[in-house]
């Protein structure tokens, strides 16, 4: 048998799968080069255009001695310091009943205007109906009662009587000792008597005690305003105090809407320049384009120490049936006339207020700073700022007025930034 030539040895024949062909090798290299290439220029454009965009930006007009930004109001009447805060009324109050028990009738619903003393609400009043007659019984069961007593007392009176002058006409009639026994009679009726007036008077006491728990069934406004929320439906248990369940703890809730007033939060760094009956604007949140006229009816005497607050508290002079509690509201505390209305020089303060939108003022690297446009760039200015109140915050140092500030549209700012004016005077 011969043996197998060359030609027939398979175990030679094997792929080499570690090294790829030149032809691969040399297009991944050149792909790879390429996209470093493409990268490369797009990031280089990316940075050209970003140089070069123009960025839509919100500004403001640096005012000395205005408030920026107000609508509305009093025209020349310049702004001392702005608040935030809620209308609330002074007269309010969550209406319960004095005793428990299950509400049987509901006569008002949200809005709806009540008197002094109208009856809002009756809870049932079977059981104290009940107790009312019971009183009532056991008063004119007290009644008869007394005049037994008072009859007993007065037949004893007379015996005794009858008995002493007997005995002062012959003393072998009557002895003493009868006499003393008719006399502890008398006594004793008439102690009769006084507990019989004394179950009287506690029995007329339980009476008026039963009928004023009756009244009670019957909730009554307490003053006259407005029905703002009804707290509780017919057929729930209601109770002067809630005790949890199903229990409710007010009928209704209501208001004098005649005595609504704002109630801000002044930062206490600005209080010293607030008086009473200074003047003051407001404006509603719900109606930015109104102002209503007002003034400082009280700065409550204590601050809140978290906070570093006072709150003031502003009375409404223009009367709008727009305005409703809860609603919020921004006011404006107005300069004192003699400021406003050519006072001497001295009494004018040497450096006018420069106020602005609080987000107008960043801080970087410790300090405040403002940005101005100049040219279609920006460009930072270090102010010294003092808190904000309102949304506001005052430029003690660093603008003297007339500038155009960065107020918004853009979230990292930085020098040479071209922008445009988005708001455009």
């Amino acid at each position: 048998m011969t043996a197998p030539t060359p030609l027939h040895d398979l175990s030679k024949l094997r792929i080499d799968r570690d090294t790829p062909p030149p032809g691969v090798r040399r297009a991944v290299v050149r792909n790879a080069i390429f996209a470093a290439i493409v990268f490369g220029l797009a990031g280089a454009a990316y940075l050209v255009l970003r140089a070069r965009a123009v960025v839509p930006v919100e500004t403001i007009v640096v005012t000395a001695s205005t408030d920026p930004g107000t609508r509305g109001g009093t025209p020349g009447a310049a702004t001392s310091v702005t608040a935030n805060g809620y209308v609330v009324a002074r007269t309010r109050a969550a209406v319960s009943s004095k005793v428990p028990g299950r509400l049987a009738y509901l006569g008002v619903s949200e809005g709806s205007y009540v008197n002094n003393g109208d009856v809002i609400a009756r809870l049932e009043n079977g059981d104290y109906e009940a107790q009312v007659a019971e009183a009532t019984a056991n008063l004119e069961s007290s009644r008869a009662q007394l005049v037994e007593a008072q009859a007993d007392r007065d037949q004893q009176e007379r015996d005794a009587s009858r008995l002493r002058g007997i005995r002062r006409q012959n003393v072998q009639l009557v002895s003493q000792q009868e006499v003393d026994a008719a006399e502890t009679r008398v006594a004793t009726a008439d102690a009769r008597l006084r507990a019989a007036q004394a179950r009287i008077t506690a029995g007329e006491a339980a009476l008026r005690f039963a009928k004023v728990n009756l009244a009670n069934t019957e909730i009554r406004a307490p003053f006259t305003g407005t029905v703002l929320r009804k707290e509780a439906e017919v057929g729930e248990v209601v109770a002067p105090s809630v005790g949890g369940g199903l229990t409710r703890g007010a009928v209704v809730t209501m208001a004098d809407l005649k005595s609504l007033e704002v109630e801000v939060d002044v930062n206490e760094a600005y209080i010293a320049r607030l008086r009473s009956a200074q003047r003051a604007r407001i404006t509603l949140d719900a109606y930015p384009d109104t102002s209503f006229a007002g003034h400082v009816r009280q700065v409550v005497p204590t601050a809140d120490r978290q906070r570093a607050t006072v709150q003031v508290k502003v009375a409404i002079d223009d009367r709008d049936t727009r305005i409703l509690p809860e609603m919020g509201a921004r006011v404006d505390f107005l300069e004192p006339e003699a400021r406003l209305a050519g006072a001497p020089a001295a009494a004018v303060p040497a450096a006018p207020r420069i106020r602005v939108p609080a987000a107008a003022v960043r801080e970087v690297n410790g300090q405040s700073t403002v940005w101005l446009v100049r040219d279609g760039q920006l460009v930072s200015r270090v102010v010294q700022a003092g808190p904000v109140s309102g949304g506001f915050r005052e430029i003690r140092s660093g603008l003297a007025g007339g500038e155009l500030l960065l107020s918004g549209g853009v979230d990292a700012p930085r020098d040479g930034l071209r922008v445009r004016l988005a708001n455009p005077k």
